[in-house]
């Protein structure tokens, strides 16, 4: 019998997952703990073995491809078996039917009335709509919000040009509204009266509210609500014009408004309000500009690359200027803008959303304190003169951490809404960056290792960060992290928690100075350190405690040796 692989679920925050590599084809033999495919998961790159025997009969997922957990990943099966079912249905179907079917058993006694209920409530919705789009009368144009800017979400009404009754015609400016990048002139696409202003000066409201209604005169509308309308299918929109106004694709710095000036045969000229702007700040006369838009547009790319000698002479000036002078032209600066686009990876995605979370659900703040590490370097110097022995000075950063959360377990602690869960165990997470990101691979016990102990575990999970080997139990658990930018000669920085962590320490480099001495100035080694805290869990007083503690291990690398 045929057996359906799911994409699994390879680490504890694994939402979704890629396969990177297949080992196996359609066809292949596969024996009982073969290597299927390497699977990119969000925190490393995985081997991913069979648990059956058999002949892969089906690949769902090529290799690159992005599924969630759960989809159909392969089949196994006997040579030959007929899996029609399987794969149009996948196994999640195949799962919802099993599991309609128990409810079906099981409920056979409950009401049915939802569905009705569900279909009663969807027409009474149909029947509002139509009710809403009756009380528009016929010839009546409304108007709401625009989105006048890619990040636009709602606009201020700064000035209106028209008011009620006025006449409108297409094109003519109705008002000034302010976005979340300028003040921009909002043009009417259509012509009428102005009959309402939903909007008024000052006000601020989202994108897609009912701004002004234009129709014919007389026309009762007051029937017409200021939620939001929905557009008449007349084909316009009340919107702007799109994208499409300029192919060099500035629709984030030019939006699709209309000014006006007057041509020398007084004439209309349409030109865009940044284009209008460029043309006044370099004092170049849109009449002598030829537009590339849309029926003659002057668009911000027709002002940047008119070259000012191409004018056609106009006054003279009032000072005499010789025939040998060349007029002085305007540098104009021209380029082609364009973009690199990289795909995230799974790890990216992850560490984006998870620091996201992070930083906007824990209220942080962050302690800096400034060590002596005189007598660090000494000892470090003395310990790696021991044949076969090395350690780091992030190496004794760690353990003079886990000694100090010792004595203020308060820090290594983590809030979960309803209490604080303060950790008994020490489990140090360390910082790793690889190709795709960020890792934190976990010493576990870190208090009861000693430093050199400490070394060689970061040095082999590093290792393994770096080829993408780290396991997932081998990045869970931790209760406090060491992120170390030192030697990359950052002096200080402050650090994103790691959740569900209350705290990170950020290390920076060890920076020769002047220092005071018993009383005089000499040369010394300091080194910073910064403190992250969750306000939830550990107050200012906690953490400065902490801090303190740490200062004094770290000054004196004897007493961890105790």
């Amino acid at each position: 019998m045929a057996e359906v692989i799911n994409m699994p679920r390879l680490s504890d925050t694994m939402e979704e997952g890629v396969v990177a590599k297949w080992l196996k084809k359609v066809g292949d033999k596969v024996e009982e703990g073969d290597i299927l495919a390497e699977i990119e998961t969000d925190k490393a790159t995985m081997e991913f073995e069979s648990f059956y025997e058999g002949t892969l009969l089906h690949i769902g997922i090529e290799e690159g491809e992005t599924a969630p957990v759960d989809d159909l990943l392969a089949i196994i099966g006997e040579k030959g078996e007929d899996i029609s079912k399987l794969i149009k249905g996948d196994s999640k179907s195949s799962k919802k039917e099993e599991n309609k079917t128990e409810s079906e058993d099981t409920s056979k006694d409950a009401p049915v009335k939802d569905s009705k209920d569900k279909e009663e409530e969807e027409s009474q919705e149909e029947d509002s709509e139509k009710t809403e789009a009756s009380e528009i009368p016929e010839g009546v144009e409304i108007i709401n919000m625009p989105r006048l800017s890619d990040t636009m979400e709602e606009g201020t009404v700064a000035t209106w040009l028209k008011k009620e009754g006025d006449t409108v015609e297409e094109g003519d400016i109705l008002a000034e509204i302010e976005t979340d990048k300028a003040t921009m002139e909002f043009e009417s696409f259509y012509e009428g009266t102005l009959l309402k202003i939903g909007v008024q000066e000052g006000e601020t409201v989202k994108v897609d509210t009912l701004l002004a209604i234009i129709g014919p005169k007389g026309t009762d509308v007051s029937g017409i609500g200021s939620g939001k309308a929905e557009p008449k299918s007349s084909g316009k929109k009340e919107e702007a014009p799109s994208k499409e106004d300029d192919s060099s694709n500035e629709a984030s710095e030019e939006k699709p408004n209309v000014n006006t000036t007057e041509a020398k045969d007084g004439g209309r000229i349409f030109a865009s309000p940044l284009a209008k702007k460029i043309a006044e700040d370099k004092g170049i006369n849109l009449a002598d500009v030829k537009g590339s838009g849309e029926n003659g547009r002057i668009v911000k790319k027709d002002v940047e690359t008119f070259k000012p000698s191409a004018q056609p002479t106009t006054a003279r000036s009032e000072s005499p200027v010789s025939s040998s002078e060349k007029p002085v032209q305007t540098y104009v600066p021209a380029g082609e803008e364009s973009y690199e686009e990289i795909k995230n990876s799974q790890m990216r995605k992850t560490i984006a959303k998870r620091l996201g979370e992070s930083k906007f659900t824990a209220p942080h703040y962050y302690l800096t304190i400034e060590v002596n590490m005189e007598f660090a370097m000494i000892s470090r110097k003395q310990i790696n003169e021991i044949p076969d022995v090395k350690v780091s000075f992030n190496d004794m950063v760690i353990k003079a951490s886990a000694m100090a959360l010792r004595k203020h377990p308060r820090v290594n602690s983590q809030w979960t809404g309803d209490s604080t869960k303060i950790a008994k165990h020490i489990h140090m997470g360390v910082a790793v960056a690889v190709e795709d990101g960020l890792v934190v691979p976990v010493v576990k016990f870190a208090d009861q290792l000693s430093m050199t102990q400490i070394g060689a575990q970061v040095k082999d999970l590093a290792g393994k960060a770096r080829n993408k080997k780290l396991q997932p139990s081998e990045m869970e658990g931790s209760t406090f992290t060491v992120s170390n930018l030192g030697m990359f000669g950052i002096t200080e920085f402050t650090s994103i928690i790691n959740q569900p962590n209350s705290a990170i320490l950020s290390v920076g480099t060890i920076v020769e100075k002047p220092v005071v001495k018993n009383g005089q100035i000499v040369v010394g080694n300091t080194m910073k350190v910064t403190l992250a805290c969750d306000h939830r869990t550990v107050d200012g007083a906690t953490g400065a405690a902490f801090l303190q503690t740490l200062k004094i291990y770290l000054e004196n690398p004897v007493t961890m040796l105790a």
